[in-house]
């Protein structure tokens, strides 16, 4: 017996499939600045669309600015794409975020500053080059910053038709009541795989409540080699790989979330995708969740 998970998920007044792609690795070296190759990342973004994923997940962090501007310039986003994109190809979901800047060595640095989340999303919006953006979400909450307020800045700008739906990201149970009671909230992002469960609870209140939740960090990676057997076992059964079953139980084991999994490669992106086609049996996914 298989799941009967539904392949595809509501956001606000978008169906979009579950299986999305997030657009982090299209940026440079840890994730910083523009890739060797600016026309492969537009590929692997085009490629995405054309296989059928229509929701992409992206940051103004990344780069910063560049994740955002390659997916304008592709031509999955917004209209009048720039470079060799497609204009008008606006079919798919974009979701950005912002609240989180980069240092000039790396590092990541939370900024929640309500007047500054404002200035972030006219400045997305300029990139992405669109008039509202599908859904912004709250990159990370800030210590320095009250939660509660830093939110209230993302209703305004719903209120204002800058954004069509709020997601907020890297948040506790409390935090998201919270972010409810100040706004709708339409998805949660925190980081979440076969091997790291640490926002179960997080995923639980999602479920209870009808939100989204993107998964990111998916397959887990390296990690995978705390399951290696069942894994392994599994995948053999289906004829897949170690990443395309991780994508598989993230699919099957709820019905709300939805993974993210990023390359910079075509070839990875296919694999990525056909773990969409994976049906895995009920007994399947109760062993991979043991």
């Amino acid at each position: 017996m298989t799941t009967n998970q539904s392949d595809t998920f509501d956001i606000g007044e978008y169906t979009v499939h579950r299986l999305g792609f997030g657009a982090m690795r299209l940026c440079g070296e840890n994730i910083i600045g523009a890739p060797d190759d600016e026309a492969a990342s537009r590929e692997v973004a085009r490629e995405a669309v054309d296989l059928g994923v229509d929701f992409i997940d992206t940051a103004d962090s990344y780069g910063p600015g560049t994740s955002e501007r390659l997916l304008r310039e592709a031509g999955v986003v917004g209209t009048g794409a720039t470079g060799d994109g497609r204009p008008d190809a606006d079919d798919a979901l974009v979701a950005t975020k912002g609240g989180l800047l980069r240092s000039p060595d790396g590092d990541w640095l939370p900024n929640g500053d309500p007047d500054y989340l404002k200035n972030a999303a006219l400045a997305s919006l300029d990139r992405l080059g669109v008039d509202s953006i599908d859904l912004y979400q709250f990159h990370r909450p800030d210590p320095d910053t009250d939660f509660a307020a830093s939110v209230a800045a993302l209703g305004e700008l719903k209120d204002d038709g800058l954004i069509e739906n709020v997601g907020v990201s890297n948040v506790s149970v409390e935090q998201l009541e919270t972010a409810r009671d100040h706004v709708e909230v339409a998805t949660v992002q925190n980081e979440y795989n076969l091997t790291n469960r640490e926002h179960q609870d997080v995923l639980d209140a999602c479920e209870d409540a009808g939100i989204g939740f993107i998964p990111y960090f998916p397959i887990g990676a390296g990690d995978l080699d705390e399951k290696a057997e069942v894994v392994d076992d599994v995948a053999e059964a289906h004829d897949a790989s170690r990443y395309q079953i991780a994508l598989a139980w993230l699919l099957g084991s709820s019905d709300v979330t939805l993974p993210i999994p990023g390359t910079s490669s075509v070839e990875h992106l296919r694999e990525n995708v056909a773990a969409s086609e994976i049906d895995l049996r009920e007994g399947e996914i109760a062993r991979l969740s043991e």
